[in-house]
Formats: C-alpha cells, sequence, structure tokens
C-alpha cells in the first residue's frame, strides 16, 4: 500500500498513447486497501485535455482497482447517486498520483436503477486510432458485461449505504483537519 489515507492528491488519466486525458487537481484519500483506494471530490477543478477547466458540481466517491479494469465515479445528486464507471486500466500510484488510462468506454447507473452503456463510438474510433489491441479489447469488454452484473447486484461499490458512510466520513475527517 502508499499510505495515502488521509492526504490530497491528484489524479491523472490518460490515453492509450500516453497523452494526458484529463487531471482533478485535489481530492482527499478516505480509503486504502489491498484491492483499492477510494477518494471523495467536492468542487474539484478538472483539467481536460484540451486545457478547459471545470469544476466538479457535487461531491463524488470515487474508486480505483488496483486490479480490476474499470473505476467509478459515485456522484452524489440531489436527485440520488449517479454512478459513473470508466473502463480503464488498474492504477498506479506514481509521485502520490493516481494514474490509469481510460479506454472510453463508460457505464452510467441512474438513481432509479437504470444502466446505459455511452461512449460506445468514441470507443470504436480510439481502438482504431490507437491500436488497442485484441487482448486489450476482449479485457474491455468482459469488464462491460461483469461491471453491468456489479451494478445489477449492488455489490461493492454500487452500494448507497457504503457511498453514503465514505461521504459521511469525509466531512467528519476534513471538518476536523
Amino acid at each position: 500500500m502508499n499510505n495515502l489515507k488521509g492526504k490530497w492528491i491528484e489524479i491523472q488519466g490518460y490515453k492509450h498513447d500516453g497523452r494526458m486525458h484529463r487531471i482533478w487537481d485535489s481530492v482527499y484519500v478516505l480509503d486504502e486497501t489491498e484491492e483499492y483506494i477510494v477518494v471523495c471530490s467536492t468542487k474539484t477543478k478538472v483539467v481536460e485535455h484540451d486545457f478547459r477547466i471545470r469544476y466538479t458540481k457535487e461531491p463524488a466517491i470515487m474508486v480505483f482497482f488496483k486490479n480490476s479494469w474499470w473505476n467509478v465515479i459515485a456522484m452524489l445528486k440531489k436527485t440520488g447517486i449517479t454512478y459513473y464507471v470508466n473502463l480503464a486500466s488498474p492504477f498506479i500510484v506514481d509521485s502520490q498520483k493516481i494514474k490509469y488510462i481510460d479506454y472510453d468506454l463508460d457505464l452510467k447507473m441512474y438513481p432509479n436503477g437504470d444502466i446505459k452503456v455511452i461512449d460506445v463510438r468514441e470507443y470504436g474510433f480510439h481502438r482504431k486510432k490507437y491500436g488497442y489491441s485484441e487482448d486489450i479489447d476482449t479485457i474491455l469488454r468482459y469488464n462491460l458485461v461483469a461491471v453491468k452484473k456489479e451494478m445489477q447486484d449492488k455489490n461493492f461499490p454500487f452500494d448507497k449505504d457504503k457511498i453514503v458512510a465514505y461521504y459521511e466520513q469525509f466531512v467528519k475527517e476534513v471538518k476536523n483537519d
């Protein structure tokens, strides 16, 4: 483990060719296990690949897996939790920054439980442009099905109570900072 718990760090998403895709400026590490890291963001500065800057609108719990080809952003909206899943490489930590490769194909689960696969065209375009191997394509397609099942079964991190508990932990820890 990297002993990041309780620290403010940066997240860097890359594309397959090594280009920077997106940076989350400052997120707070809530939990770190042998399998994953959980962070929280609130009104976090996000820098896009084209240097546009935006700020996140609502608090979010983000879960990055060390051995799985996906990560999750659980956005705590007034209407409920919306889960956004990036199919992506397992992350690494380098210079206290979480780094991963974003593979475009995403899933979104709305508070009512509806699940939508998104960015399919972008995935097809980038698969050709960046030359994703058959192995990567197979891994991503397998994970698309596996994550959808995890969502339907409401397994972690698609467990509303656990996400809310992480957010409450964040409020408590940061308030005492």
